[in-house]
């Protein structure tokens, strides 16, 4: 799930990405947390610059953020004052280290046929009842926006076929919702609380 032209995007344009578009946390973020215990230890992958890590943070949380890019991981550790780990989706290799994994808008960044072995590695690296979080962009097939980023566009059955084969996960949320991306291109999205 290393795409060279996405990875080349995120370290090029890294200080014009975390200031461009929203600064606040994420729309679902609040009501994640709130599921979990005080003090639950989160991975996040991709933070990009540390804008839902800084609200865990401030949370009470005890946050491991990561992002597959070099200068995205700088940025964020910039914001954070703490250390950012750079790692990609396939290099997660921990084993019930975590209450939860939040991916915001992250996992889409991959080909869907390589989804399920990440999958499996967040499952891997949850604790029993650990809780998991991403969003994808719906559509079909797979492309480049604007800025030559590549994404999977799957559809919810898709989506709902992977998480089945990878663990036996519990959906507690399946959010669908009209948003946007820093290329400001309106789409349909599916957000997914999942429960290990």
């Amino acid at each position: 799930m290393s795409d060279a032209a996405t990875l080349a995007f995120y370290e090029r344009e890294a200080p014009r990405y975390t200031l461009g578009g929203a600064q606040g946390p994420s729309r679902h973020l609040d009501a994640f947390l709130d599921r979990l215990i005080p003090g639950a230890r989160i991975l996040e992958v991709g933070c990009g610059g540390g804008r839902d890590a800084a609200r865990m943070i401030a949370r009470g949380f005890d946050v491991d953020p990561t992002d597959g890019c070099l200068a995205m991981a700088k940025k964020a550790q910039e914001r954070l004052d703490r250390p950012v780990r750079v790692m990609r989706f396939e290099q997660l290799g921990a084993d019930a280290a975590y209450d939860a994994v939040w991916a915001h808008a992250s996992l889409l960044h991959g080909p869907l046929s390589e989804l399920s072995d990440v999958l499996k590695r967040v499952a891997r690296a949850l604790r029993p009842g650990g809780w998991h979080f991403a969003n994808y962009k719906l559509g079909h097939g797979e492309g480049r926006d604007c800025f030559g980023r590549y994404y999977s566009f799957p559809t919810e059955d898709d989506l709902c076929t992977v998480y089945r084969e990878a663990a036996p996960w519990q959906a507690v949320v399946v959010d669908r919702y009209q948003g946007s991306g820093f290329d400001g291109v309106a789409a349909d999205w599916l957000a997914l609380v999942m429960r290990a």
